[in-house]
């Protein structure tokens, strides 16, 4: 913990586990963040502050997409938490088979609606856990900012699901543990209000890794960079093979 933050009681709850902190992310989205990021993820006009997180998103998305070879003929990925689906179309564009996944039904809709019509093939959605096994097997998986809600402990057990269904690499991104993003943090806990989204949990990538291990993960988690423009602010990892 950042010793310039104050220990608040609510620390001393338990953190929710995955299943609850799943319905919650699931409830904010489809109760009343749709529009909101499905404006986001488009050219419509934006506030000066959801500007500079449209562009944060931007270039993180364009961070994990490098990750990938560019030419993914024959590869089938998962885009887990697609959210709108803008980095299912890169994928499906650069010639991969995709499963894009995502626990809000009104998203993927969104997504089924953006797809251009010569990708469909190539794209099958998901509305559900982007974890369940049924999905299959993959080449290679990008999780951008969907586990962002969750622990560390969270995490590692969701790596450690997808690591042996998964031949290459596992791209995802976390909130880092910033004093900034810490103070943040904080504050949220401090004040809770009944219609606030589920709260980003910071995370620094020692802990993660140890985490990740703890659940059997074999791989070695490895950061990628950060990325930071005004109120976006966002690292990525990665488990490779």
């Amino acid at each position: 913990m950042d010793r310039a933050v104050k220990h608040t009681p609510a620390d001393t709850k338990p953190a929710p586990g995955y299943d609850q902190t799943r319905a919650r992310v699931e409830d904010y989205f489809d109760r009343s963040a749709t529009k909101t990021w499905e404006r986001l993820t488009s050219d419509a006009p934006v506030s000066r502050i959801r500007e500079t997180v449209r562009k944060g998103r931007d270039r993180m998305r364009a961070l994990m997409l490098s990750r990938l070879p560019d030419d993914l003929r024959g590869a089938r990925i998962l885009d887990a938490g697609c959210g709108p689906g803008m980095a299912t179309i890169e994928l499906a564009k650069r010639g991969a088979t995709v499963v894009a996944a995502d626990i809000s039904p009104q998203l993927i809709d969104i997504a089924e609606l953006r797809l251009p019509p010569e990708l469909k093939r190539q794209v099958t959605f998901h509305a559900g856990d982007m974890l369940d096994r049924r999905l299959g097997m993959f080449d290679a998986v990008i999780a951008m900012d969907s586990l962002i809600y969750y622990t560390a402990e969270d995490i590692g057990a969701s790596l450690a699901k997808l690591e042996p269904r998964v031949s290459g690499p596992i791209v995802f991104t976390v909130a880092p543990r910033t004093p900034a993003l810490m103070a943040m943090w904080y504050a949220g806990k401090a004040f809770p209000r009944s219609d606030r989204s589920p709260v980003m949990i910071p995370h620094a990538h020692p802990k993660l890794a140890r985490a990740a291990k703890a659940q059997g993960v074999r791989r070695m988690l490895r950061p990628v960079d950060r990325i930071s423009s005004g109120f976006y602010i966002s690292e990525a990892m990665e488990l490779r093979p």
